[in-house]
């Protein structure tokens, strides 16, 4: 997996770089598949001439084979180049093939691009956050979650995250036969009475969301709305595929709750008509599918020309996790992270034994790191020790035997 430096421009440039420089060649790219908690995640490893290492995640869960063959690629033409040009190496990555993005291309170059800032934080001896133009809070306040359709244990889960000081809760709809047939109607009709008594029971003050997960129809979201009393919900997050922004504008005119879009996108322009037409109201970009710091901070920017405030998807591991915390510090325009690390939702992400030093959730927030880099330690031998296997997502069919989003 890792990529011996190549001739010709590579050397030519390194020839021509400084002392300083030639310490900052890229030596080695190196992807690192390995089992986390309940599935795998895939690291990014990047050393620099002098030793110094960085570290980048990927987002593109179940796929992740595809990812490190992008990762070997894209090595054996960045070994030997200046890690520093973070943005020019973006391009290259982006441009140096004829049919540019698409989501396996940028879950690759998310992780590079991650890594190369932790490198440069690391060099310079400064936060990654004080990068992209310094810290505007000191803590990210994040949200939790959980899935139930049932109203009680809704209820007590709920009240378990509030005494623990979350302001933010997210469930989502269950509706499963099995664990391969999905009942749309059965999901959100059972939600609504969930949804309902979590209002009644906590008030304006708790702000309420619902992760759809893209297994809808713009006719069942907007009868699932119409059901639901007026200010029950704060937001709908991906209620249905993002592949026709005009079915978003359909949808859109069909309810006021605001929405909550953008896990799936895997580059600014994808993200441009939703935020130029108002088809969001939350930006739900991932920064290991999206393109890394180099391309969220674009698209941060262009929401906040649009008054939206970020509100990354975070659901992997430590790394992505400290690259979303140091991202959500430097924005103006931010509202919630998430989190998989609640005690109603501890799905092993961030297991200790492999990342030993990780960015730190105080109650309901992430404390923001003032150290070199992202401030994430990896466990080099146990996370190569680690077993991965392949983890397919359940292949879901609704009750006719058609075949429906997971």
């Amino acid at each position: 997996m890792e990529a011996t430096p190549s001739t010709g421009m590579a050397s030519e440039t390194a020839e021509r770089l400084p002392a300083a420089g030639r310490d900052a060649e890229i030596a080695s790219i190196e992807a690192i598949l390995a089992r986390v908690g309940i599935r795998n995640q895939l690291l990014v490893r990047v050393e620099t001439r002098d030793g110094l290492v960085g570290w980048g995640e990927s987002g593109l869960s179940s796929r992740e084979t595809a990812v490190v063959a992008v990762i070997d690629n894209f090595a054996s033409f960045l070994v030997g180049k200046d890690s520093r040009q973070i943005g020019r190496i973006w391009q290259e990555t982006y441009r140096s093939q004829y049919f540019e993005g698409g989501r396996v291309l940028t879950a690759a170059m998310s992780a590079l691009d991650i890594a190369l800032y932790d490198l440069l934080g690391k060099r310079l001896g400064v936060p990654v956050h004080q990068l992209l133009g310094g810290k505007q809070r000191d803590v990210v306040p994040a949200f939790a979650s959980f899935m139930t359709s049932d109203v009680d244990q809704a209820l007590a889960d709920t009240q378990t995250l509030v005494d623990e000081g979350w302001e933010c809760v997210r469930i989502y709809p269950s509706g499963f036969d099995d664990n391969s047939v999905f009942n749309p109607r059965r999901a959100l009709g059972q939600t609504v009475d969930v949804l309902i008594a979590m209002r009644e029971s906590f008030g304006r003050d708790l702000s309420i969301g619902i992760d759809l997960h893209h297994r809808f129809s713009p006719a069942e979201i907007a009868s699932f709305c119409n059901m639901l009393p007026a200010g029950t919900l704060d937001f709908l997050e991906e209620p249905i595929r993002c592949e026709t922004p005009e079915a978003y504008e359909m949808l859109r005119g069909m309810t006021n709750i605001p929405f909550a879009v953008g896990e799936e996108f895997a580059s600014k322009w994808q993200a441009g008509p939703y935020l130029d037409k108002g088809l969001t109201q939350y930006m739900r970009l991932d920064i290991c599918n999206i393109g890394g710091f180099t391309e969220a901070m674009k698209v941060a920017g262009w929401s906040e020309r649009h008054y939206i405030d970020l509100m990354p998807h975070n659901p992997l591991g430590p790394v992505c996790t400290a690259a979303s915390v140091h991202m959500s510090a430097a924005v103006p325009n931010f509202s919630w992270l998430e989190s998989r690390q609640s005690s109603v939702e501890s799905l092993g992400f961030h297991d200790e034994t492999l990342f030993p030093k990780q960015v730190t959730l105080d109650g309901a927030v992430y404390v923001v790191p003032d150290g070199p880099g992202l401030g994430v330690e990896v466990n080099e031998e146990a996370i190569r020790a680690s077993v991965h296997e392949h983890v397919e997502c359940p292949h879901l069919s609704k009750p006719d035997g058609s075949v429906t989003n997971w």
